[in-house]
């Protein structure tokens, strides 16, 4: 006799998400669900942010949205861009915790689990949101968004709240694709990470003192100038993650292919594929697998060749891939593109190294 009738591999996004979901429409009203989850206290460790092309759960947890942006290559060139139509927006991932674990923890059939033995989960339909990547560690041949970030308080009151920088490329390179992106959330307080496109080399993690560098060469702040109030870091994989789905056994988040491949972007495709499980719960196993559009994936395998032979030429290109036609490229970077935004989307691409990219 099966113990749970669902278990949730993972109590971070993706497992708290579809948890979610499932608890607000009524679908575990007369079923038992495990999460499996080692962590006994949820803090804030994470700033999830995505341009917001469909709506959501969480739109109380998001900390700021911002309806314009800045992307600045090596030379400090800048573009200014719109997006007020769909607007940046970052959540708050201790916010995000908080609401969830208030609504699960009101029902009596949820239970968190630290770990449980595998003879538990017979009989149960399980979602595993645990990418299999441990062996890509020493890998150097696939690419990792990396980075580390601080929020630190200003002394002064000197940012300018109504934009934010997607990209500024005046940093070093180091053969590499390098940048700093910037969030404030207040006049004297933002999140600012350096993050690196790159392969998993560990001469790049000398993080603490590429934000300093900028920090000063950018905004002349001294470390007494300001106060660090909280630190992350991660590393996402910019390739495909390929785990099989078995009968009552399917991945979710990265490892259900979730992660968009050129972006990092996760936090909407899990929702999209939250909703997606809760209106197929009852016939899990019968349905098509969710996925992002094949299309995207044969757009980013060949701009991450372009990445691999040509990283000097990404600053400029990201700098002229924002200006005019706005929407068509956020929907294109956040899968909801058409045929029409798709060409935009092409022909602000420097052509011909895509072509010799697409035929190597």
């Amino acid at each position: 006799m099966k113990e749970f009738d669902y278990i949730i591999i993972g109590g971070g996004c993706a497992g708290l998400s579809l948890a979610y979901e499932l608890e607000v429409h009524k679908k575990l009203k007369n079923k038992k669900l495990a999460i499996i989850d080692p962590r006994t206290n949820y803090k804030r460790d994470k700033t999830w942010s995505y341009w917001k092309v469909i709506d959501h759960n969480f739109e109380d947890c998001v900390k700021k949205s911002w309806s314009r942006f800045h992307v600045t290559d090596t030379s400090r060139k800048n573009n200014e861009s719109d997006c007020s139509y769909y607007p940046y927006q970052s959540i708050d991932s201790e916010k995000f915790y908080k609401k969830i674990l208030k609504k699960l923890k009101k029902n009596k059939n949820i239970f968190f689990k630290k770990k449980m033995n595998k003879s538990q989960f017979k009989g149960s339909i399980i979602f595993n949101s645990v990418p299999s990547i441990k062996k890509f560690n020493r890998d150097r041949v696939n690419y990792w968004q990396h980075f580390y970030g601080i929020e630190i308080e200003l002394k002064k009151q000197t940012y300018g709240l109504d934009k934010f920088d997607l990209m500024n490329f005046d940093c070093d390179q180091r053969n590499a694709v390098h940048f700093i992106y910037i969030l404030p959330f207040k006049k004297n307080r933002m999140l600012i990470e350096t993050t690196w496109f790159s392969k998993y080399d560990k001469k790049l993690f000398d993080y603490q003192k590429q934000i300093d560098q900028w920090i000063w060469d950018w905004m002349r702040l001294k470390k007494t100038d300001y106060k660090i109030k909280y630190r992350e870091k991660g590393a996402i994989p910019l390739f495909p993650i390929h785990q099989k789905n078995k009968k009552n056994f399917i991945n979710i988040g990265t490892a259900g292919g979730m992660t968009r491949v050129s972006t990092g972007y996760t936090f909407l495709n899990i929702q999209e594929h939250s909703k997606y499980i809760r209106m197929n719960i009852d016939n899990i196993n019968e349905v098509e697998r969710f996925q992002i559009k094949k299309k995207y994936f044969f757009f980013d395998k060949i701009f991450m060749k372009v990445l691999d032979r040509y990283p000097e030429i990404m600053p400029k290109l990201f700098l002229n891939l924002f200006g005019i036609f706005n929407n068509s490229i956020i929907k294109f970077l956040s899968n909801k593109s058409n045929l029409i935004d798709d060409i935009i989307v092409i022909f602000k691409m420097p052509k011909w190294t895509f072509v010799k990219s697409l035929f190597n």
